[in-house]
């Protein structure tokens, strides 16, 4: 048996909210917490079946005594809490059943004063073997979750890339990110805002620190810098995209013979029935055409980062200068550091009915390793697209 605190300040989420909620979650841990209408969720994951004992940390300011209700995968207690000083009070043990991750909530029942109580973590004891997020120094990028990548092999001197992305119905959640064309130096996409939806598409300054310019972008193509992945340029169309519509995207590298490359992104919607224009960036001090051709999913807003997302990317191809397609089969399923480190393991990757899928998100059980090659069928659906004739503005 081994006793381990779960840290709220990495390992927790605000799930249930009255709008105006004033709960949150900070470097200490649970705080402001005076809604008994508030849900407060934290993870951890047990790598076999076994019992498991769980403490609250915590202690009271604003009330004398308050009584509080903790749900261990469904079990729940009442625990009373008194005193200003931090200490452990025991909860109660369950028996979890499977390997995966343990949820507890916590929610307010009765108090004498303005507040619940102060929450810093969970105290565990168990003879599993245990992971949560323990690294305070990443604990936005582990709130955040793991993010998840699918890399395609491409032959030199291939200027396009093609791929297609759905959205499951129901897997469209806020702060969501599912990036159907990557490449070395950028990336395009579909992205759920808080209030609207993106098409992305952004290039990152040359190496050197040249910055990126804009050559031209289509009609509703929003601009502006960023600093992000190294500052760069960022141009996004707001489109109201559908989850369970498949989209289509196209991007071109090619240099453009005077020491520069020049980047162009299009993407195409059923609802529209034509390909949009979404800009062309020029990167200064770069000779390159399509390389680290990749999609990702991520999380990009921690408070989110209890909800879960997956996507399809199918039917991808290269074309290259002679204007031959090859199309591209082969899958490289790696993640970022938050899934390398283990703070945490909800993530999966592979080929779901044709399609590589990747999955993220909502402290599921059932995690693919990462580091694994994956084929999918060939299609031999050449890209029905005259790259020709795409539209440049």
């Amino acid at each position: 048996m081994s006793t381990k605190t779960v840290a709220f300040a990495g390992n927790a989420f605000i799930t249930t909210a009255a709008t105006g909620a004033s709960e949150v979650i900070n470097d200490n841990g649970l705080a402001n917490w005076n809604s008994a209408s508030t849900i407060t969720s934290a993870y951890f994951r047990m790598a076999s079946a076994g019992a498991v004992t769980v403490g609250l940390n915590a202690y009271l300011a604003g009330s004398n005594n308050s009584t509080v209700k903790v749900t261990i995968n469904g079990t729940a207690f009442n625990v009373q809490l008194s005193g200003t000083t931090p200490k452990t009070y025991p909860v109660g043990t369950v028996s979890v059943a499977a390997p995966g991750y343990v949820k507890v909530d916590l929610q307010g029942v009765t108090k004498d004063g303005g507040y619940f109580g102060d929450v810093s973590g969970l105290s565990i004891t168990t003879s599993s073997a245990t992971n949560f997020a323990n690294d305070p120094a990443n604990f936005y990028w582990s709130r955040r979750g793991p993010s998840v990548h699918m890399n395609y092999t491409i032959p030199p001197n291939n200027d396009y890339f093609y791929n297609e992305v759905t959205v499951p119905v129901g897997q469209d959640v806020v702060g969501s990110y599912f990036m159907a064309a990557g490449f070395d130096g950028g990336y395009s996409g579909i992205q759920v805002r808080e209030n609207d939806r993106w098409v992305l598409f952004s290039v990152w300054d040359a190496d050197n620190g040249q910055k990126t310019t804009l050559v031209s972008k289509g009609a509703g193509v929003v601009d502006n810098s960023f600093d992000h992945e190294g500052s760069g340029g960022q141009t996004y169309l707001v489109f109201n995209w559908i989850a369970g519509n498949t989209y289509k995207f196209i991007t071109r590298i090619r240099p453009d013979g005077a020491g520069s490359t020049l980047y162009s992104a299009w993407f195409f919607a059923p609802e529209l029935n034509t390909w949009r224009y979404i800009a062309t960036w020029k990167r200064p001090a770069t000779t390159a055409y399509q390389s680290g051709t990749h999609s990702f999913l991520e999380n990009f807003i921690d408070t989110k980062g209890y909800t879960g997302r997956r996507a399809l990317y199918g039917n991808q191809w290269g074309r290259n200068l002679n204007g031959t397609w090859t199309e591209l089969t082969t899958g490289y399923y790696t993640g970022d550091a938050t899934a390398n480190n283990a703070q945490r393991m909800d993530y999966a990757g592979g080929v779901e009915n044709g399609r590589f899928y990747l999955r993220n998100g909502g402290f599921f059980s059932d995690y693919v390793p990462l580091n694994a090659t994956f084929s999918r069928p060939a299609t031999g659906q050449i890209p029905a697209v005259d790259v020709g004739s795409l539209p440049t503005q």
